[in-house]
């Protein structure tokens, strides 16, 4: 599995206490180290697969959106905005733009519930 070395971000942990500049290290998919200028582990040749240059980004857990209206199905029959309306998986993509891992659903939804 690839390795990640995430370099120079802001990261941000509230669950770990952590507000500060440093490092942060994905090996196996998992988060191996964080820190200022940490080091990799056995990788080989201790580099990682993959560096992201993180300077003046935030890296933080995914973000949850506790309340979400995602519009399905688009508007239908003459509307102005008929093809307009996102979807369930245009809503999904614009939240996994936007660093969100979790959405709940709210009321005024459009979509059959079986």
């Amino acid at each position: 599995m690839a390795s990640f070395l995430l370099k120079g971000g802001r990261i941000i942990d509230p669950a770990a206490g952590r507000d500060e500049v440093g490092d942060l290290v994905i090996e196996g998919g998992r988060i191996a180290r964080v820190g200022p200028a940490v080091k990799l582990g056995p990788a080989p040749g201790g580099q990682a697969d993959k560096t992201i240059d993180c300077r003046g980004r935030i890296v933080s857990p995914g973000f949850i959106d506790l309340h979400v209206h995602f519009r399905e199905p688009p508007f239908e029959g003459g509307s102005e905005r008929a093809g307009l309306a996102e979807t369930i998986a245009t809503g999904a993509a614009s939240a996994v733009g936007g660093g969100f891992t979790a959405a709940e659903f709210r009321g005024h939804n459009t979509m059959a519930v079986k």
